[in-house]
């Protein structure tokens, strides 16, 4: 089984949120370790079904493994979690009680060098999840036009040195090819004046995160498939999704606030005229973070946010 480690965050609080129960049909679109999925395995037992996703073939091979125990409760998918609609049409399931999304690189990927997710170390500039098809980080900063550039790393990114980065890419790809991490961690370091780099903050951070979410394809598909998974959840059924940044977690509010609402009128009728009614319920206000025990195990469980949802 390949070396992969990956701690989930939030475990009890996901669990929480879904209450699964036995003969529950539930989704996991983000497999990775299947730390999630073997817990709501596990709740749900003994007749609960979990199907699951991952672009990631190195994650397939560890969740088949870890979750063999279960046996034919658990059907795996390679593939994005935006086609989980299809995946599930093909099998016959037309509704499901419940389903998690834990959004983002793991921390398999990010520590594992040739990936090319990490600007700590030097590796080959990949950034693919499915390492099988699509173009890399390294094909979109040696071929896109720098307003491209720019535009993902700003609006990705949400990088203020945006602009200036692109323009250092260009110029340095004229002179070779942009092949590793590291020779594009020194391009973004010689963009941005060290005096402007954050204390705790690694100057490529922002860049390496606007390239990876480019090149996988992450917001359209989270918009996608958040779409098809809260459509396919039967009543009583609950949806909980971990983000990580911003953009992530804008959409993901976004989806749930909308799906939740009831009377769409404007403000300045005296009466409701949609008689739209909330087909779908927050389960929490706020965005659920991870208390100060996790928090010491897992240090990359500080940028997460848990939100979740119930059809009603």
């Amino acid at each position: 089984m390949p070396d992969f480690h990956h701690i989930s965050v939030l475990p009890e609080e996901v669990l929480g949120l879904l209450e699964p129960k036995t003969g529950g049909v539930y989704v996991d679109g983000t497999l990775g370790g299947a730390g999630h999925a073997g817990l709501i395995l596990t709740a749900s037992s003994p007749e609960g079904r979990l199907i699951g996703f991952d672009r990631d073939a190195e994650a397939i091979a560890v969740a088949r493994e870890r979750l063999s125990q279960f046996g034919d409760r658990v059907s795996i998918f390679q593939r994005n979690f935006s086609s989980i609609a299809a995946t599930l049409a093909e099998i016959g399931v037309d509704a499901i009680d419940g389903f998690v999304l834990d959004l983002g690189v793991s921390s398999h990927q990010l520590d594992k060098d040739e990936r090319g997710f990490s600007f700590q170390t030097d590796a080959p500039l990949d950034m693919r999840m499915d390492r099988s098809s699509g173009p890399s980080a390294a094909d979109l900063v040696n071929t896109l036009p720098e307003g491209e550039l720019n535009r993902i790393i700003a609006e990705y990114g949400e990088e203020r040195w945006a602009k200036r980065i692109a323009s250092f890419i260009v110029k340095a790809r004229e002179e070779n090819p942009i092949e590793t991490t590291l020779q594009l961690v020194d391009i973004i370091k010689g963009a941005i004046p060290k005096a402007k780099w954050e204390e705790r903050l690694h100057p490529a951070t922002r860049t390496f995160q606007g390239l990876r979410i480019a090149v996988n394809e992450e917001l359209k598909s989270l918009e996608d498939g958040l779409a098809d998974l809260l459509r396919l959840l039967k009543k009583g059924g609950r949806g909980a999704v971990i983000s990580f940044h911003s953009l992530e977690d804008r959409i993901v509010k976004e989806a749930f606030r909308g799906a939740s609402a009831g009377c769409t009128c404007p403000k300045e009728l005296p009466i409701c005229i949609c008689s739209r009614t909330p087909q779908y319920r927050l389960l929490s206000k706020k965005a659920i973070k991870a208390g100060d025990e996790e928090l010491k195990a897992n240090p990359r469980s500080r940028s997460a946010r848990l939100r979740g949802i119930e059809k009603i």
